[in-house]
């Protein structure tokens, strides 16, 4: 038998030891912050449902760049609420939109700032669905023209890459083709292939205004149960030109996470979502949790099963934590 011989609490025994064979690490340069902005001036609202997030006017959202900067994070994804919504998502790929605006002014500020946009029309939508909806159904041909408008409109602005999150079939082969066609060719595509029909995103509609009018959103997204379907979703959407893979949600979502990259081997995000913050948020309000440990110990856990980023509102605070 190995013991007495083999004792694995050897290397466990002091701080040092355990930081020399450490598996997983987890740094600010492999977090994200998402960020939503708004039209108007000195804006800064709170996100009710989500402790400590705000929506930032374009001033105030260049100003949080320059924390979120500071505490070492270098990638935002950056989200639209516009003060107009319309049935085929206008505001989306208007290059006057608040995110094409919001973008070239994060740029000319922070110009070594990694500028992600999500690119999907749930936001700009009068109800709510990511896409164009004729006869009670999301069309997806026509919503994919959109979401290729939108993305060129991103990119000219000055994106440094696009995330769609729509999950329209065909959609990055689509956006890849206008972008290269529109001199575009190298800007990334950051495709969220494994979305799921969570009950997780329930914040993040209040903090977008995206609730669906009608219906749901399960005729499109990833039912929770399957995960072979996922691994098809992000195997396409590398044929068809995507750079970055993206699961999301990411703690429930954790094998997933590992067998998309162990079938793939691309690179991949998670998207740790808001009712993922904000559970942590509640249970740390009410002192159940020690927030800071719980935190990290989440965060690696979504790098550990595989992701090369974390997509995470606590990008800043976490960040802060492991400087």
């Amino acid at each position: 038998m190995a013991f007495p011989a083999t004792r694995m609490r050897r290397l466990r025994r002091t701080k040092a030891l355990r930081e020399l064979v450490r598996e997983t690490s987890l740094s600010p340069a492999e977090l994200i912050q998402p960020a939503f902005v708004v039209a108007g001036e000195g804006v800064r609202e709170d996100v009710e449902s989500m402790p400590g997030i705000e929506r930032f006017s374009i001033s105030e959202l260049v100003a949080e760049a320059t924390d979120v900067a500071a505490a070492g994070v270098g990638a935002l994804l950056l989200f639209g609420v516009p003060s107009a919504k319309d049935e085929s998502a206008s505001g989306a790929y208007d290059d006057e939109g608040v995110v094409q605006m919001a973008v070239r002014a994060l740029k000319g500020a922070h110009p070594d700032l990694t500028v992600i946009t999500d690119v999907c029309l749930c936001e700009y939508t009068s109800h709510g669905h990511c896409g164009f909806v004729r006869d009670g159904e999301v069309d997806n041909d026509l919503t994919v023209e959109l979401l290729a408008k939108t993305a060129i409109s991103h990119a000219e602005a000055g994106a440094d890459a696009v995330a769609p999150s729509d999950m329209m079939d065909g959609r990055v082969g689509t956006i890849r083709h206008q972008l290269d066609e529109e001199g575009h060719a190298g800007v990334p595509i950051i495709s969220y292939s494994s979305k799921y029909a969570s009950a997780f995103y329930g914040p993040f509609r209040d903090a977008a205004e995206s609730t669906p009018g009608f219906g749901d959103r399960r005729s499109y997204q990833l039912d929770p149960a399957n995960a072979d379907e996922a691994v098809r979703e992000a195997k396409l959407d590398l044929e068809e030109g995507a750079d970055m893979l993206m699961v999301k949600p990411a703690t429930p979502y954790l094998d997933v996470v590992r067998r998309v990259k162990d079938a793939t081997r691309a690179p991949l995000a998670a998207y740790h979502v808001s009712g993922e913050y904000s559970m942590l948020k509640a249970a740390a309000a009410n002192g159940w949790i020690d927030e800071r440990a719980a935190v990290l110990e989440t965060l690696t856990s979504i790098r550990r099963a595989g992701a090369d980023a974390i997509v995470t509102y606590y990008a800043k605070e976490a960040a802060a934590w492991l400087r």
